[in-house]
C-alpha cells in the first residue's frame, strides 16, 4: 500500500524569516509503503505556535488533561491543539541542543556589532576566541557584511541543523516488512519486539524496540498506511495519549473554581456543628427537576421548586431564596455534586455567606444524607414522572411530612424537633442537646 505524499516545497529567496515553517513532504523517490520517516522532511513544528506555547501544551498535557481543557488553559482553540498533537503523533519531540562547537546567539550578536564597527573577521574572531575562518563562513552564508543580522543568522542555523536521520526500520527493509506483517496479524509492538529478540538473538539488525515501532506508526507512517496499520492496535489510536490522560470532568460543563470536599472543615464530616447542608437535583422527565437540601446534623430537608429550569442562574436564585429563610448560624456550608447547575456557586456563596464544596466524581456516598432523602422522596415523585407542574406549596407539604417522620438515627425523634431545638438553643444561647 503506497503512501501518498506531496512534492516538497522549498522556500524561495523571499521566504519568511520570522521563524514559521511548514512541514515538507517526502520526495517521491524516497516514498515507499514502509514504516519510514518522511525522507528528509522537516519535522512538523505547528502553525503559528511559538516554542514556548508548544512546551506549555506538552507540560499541561502531561497532567492528563483533554485537548479541550488544554485549549481553555492556554487560550487556544481546541482544533489548534488537536492538529498540533496529531501532527506530532502525541509524542513530544526531543529537546534540541546546540553543540558547544557551534556559534551561540550571543556570539552572533557580537559578530553583528563587530561588522557595524568595521572590524575584520580576524579582529572579531580574536575577540570571541574563534577562528577567523569560522567568522568568515558565518558572515558569507548569512548574506554578507551588508545583510548580516544576528537573529536571522541564528534562526537559519537552527533550520540547517534540522536534518533527517534514517530510522532502523528504514535502513533494514527485511525488518520493516516483518514488523508490518506482524502488525497486520494484530500483534502489539511490544509482542513484536519480544518475538524478534527470541527469533533473532544473535542478529542486532533484526531487533527493534517497541518504542521505535510506536514512533514509526505515530510519527512516520502517513495517510492510508497509517490508518491501515494503527487499526490493528488494540486501542486503534493514531496518536499517543498522555499516561495520566482522562477526559472525566473536563467537558464543556466543567465548573470553574470548584472547592473540593477534601478541603471541607473536619467539623462538617463528624456532624458536630449544625448548619452544614447537602444538596442535589431530583430529576423528573424532560429536564424537569426540584432541588433538595438536607441539613447534616438534624436531617431536616427543604425542597425547592425550579419552575425556570435547571440552568445555573435560576438554580442559584432559587437556592438563595430558600437558604435565606434560615438563621445565619444554620447556613454555614453546602456540599453538592459536580453538576453544571452549580456553575454560579461563587455568586451564591458571596450573596448568602454559604461556602459550597463539591464531591468527587461518581461519589454519591459523600452526600449520604441527601441521597437517602432523595430515595424517600421517590415515594412522592416516582421516576419517569414530570416535575414541571409541582408547585412550591406541594413541595412544602411533602417536606413537612418527611420532617415529621421519626428517624432511628435521631433516636426516633423527628428532624423538625431537632431543628426547633437548635433554633431555640441559638436564641437562648444554650447549647443544643
Amino acid at each position: 500500500m503506497a503512501v501518498l505524499c506531496e512534492r516538497p516545497r522549498r522556500p524561495g529567496p523571499d521566504a519568511r524569516k520570522d521563524g514559521r515553517s511548514q512541514s515538507v513532504a517526502a520526495p517521491p523517490e524516497r516514498v515507499s509503503d514502509s514504516l519510514t520517516n518522511d525522507g528528509g522532511a522537516e519535522m512538523p513544528r505547528g502553525h503559528y505556535l511559538t516554542e514556548a506555547v508548544k512546551d506549555a501544551i506538552w507540560e499541561v498535557r502531561a497532567e492528563g488533561l483533554s485537548e479541550a481543557e488544554i485549549g481553555r488553559r492556554l487560550g487556544l482553540p481546541k482544533r489548534t491543539v488537536s492538529e498540533y498533537l496529531g501532527r506530532m503523533g502525541g509524542i513530544r519531540p526531543r529537546a534540541r541542543r546546540r553543540p558547544e562547537r557551534c556559534l551561540a546567539l550571543a556570539e552572533r550578536e557580537e559578530i553583528s556589532r563587530g561588522i557595524a564597527r568595521g572590524e575584520s573577521a580576524r579582529d572579531i574572531g580574536r575577540n570571541l576566541g574563534r577562528s577567523h575562518t569560522t567568522i568568515s563562513r558565518e558572515i558569507n552564508r548569512c548574506g554578507g557584511r551588508r545583510r548580516y543580522r544576528a537573529h536571522a543568522a541564528e534562526w537559519a542555523a537552527w533550520r540547517r541543523a534540522r536534518r533527517s536521520r534514517p530510522t532502523k526500520l528504514e535502513l533494514c527493509p527485511e525488518l520493516r516488512e516483518l514488523v508490518i506483517e506482524r502488525l497486520r496479524q494484530d500483534h502489539s509492538p511490544q509482542q513484536i519486539s519480544g518475538w524478534l529478540r527470541l527469533s533473532y538473538p544473535d542478529n542486532d539488525e533484526m531487533q527493534v524496540s517497541h518504542e521505535t515501532i510506536y514512533r514509526a506508526l505515530y510519527l512516520q507512517a502517513r495517510g492510508s498506511l497509517r490508518r491501515e496499520l494503527t487499526r490493528h492496535l488494540r486501542t486503534r489510536r493514531q496518536k499517543r495519549f498522555a499516561r495520566a490522560h482522562s477526559s472525566h470532568g473536563q467537558g464543556p460543563g466543567r465548573i470553574a473554581g470548584m472547592v473540593m470536599i477534601s478541603e471541607r472543615p473536619p467539623e462538617v464530616s463528624d456532624r458536630a456543628v449544625p448548619g452544614h447542608w447537602e444538596g442535589d437535583l431530583l430529576m423528573g422527565t424532560r429536564d424537569s427537576a426540584i432541588a433538595t437540601l438536607v441539613e447534616r446534623q438534624t436531617r431536616y430537608c427543604q425542597l425547592v421548586a425550579l419552575p425556570e429550569g435547571t440552568n445555573a442562574e435560576p438554580v442559584c436564585e432559587a437556592l438563595k431564596a430558600s437558604i435565606r429563610t434560615l438563621p445565619a448560624d444554620l447556613r454555614r456550608s453546602l456540599t453538592w455534586d459536580q453538576g453544571k447547575e452549580m456553575a454560579e456557586h461563587r455568586r451564591f456563596s458571596i450573596e448568602t455567606g454559604v461556602e459550597v464544596y463539591f464531591c468527587d466524581p461518581r461519589s454519591p456516598w459523600q452526600r449520604g444524607s441527601n441521597e437517602n432523602t432523595n430515595g424517600l422522596l421517590r415515594q412522592y415523585f416516582p421516576k419517569g414522572k414530570s416535575l414541571a407542574g409541582v408547585t412550591q406549596a406541594d413541595l412544602d407539604e411533602v417536606a413537612r411530612k418527611l420532617n415529621d417522620r421519626p428517624r432511628q438515627t435521631l433516636g426516633f425523634r423527628t428532624p423538625a424537633e431537632k431543628l426547633t431545638e437548635l433554633i431555640d438553643g441559638l436564641q437562648t444561647g444554650a447549647p443544643a442537646r
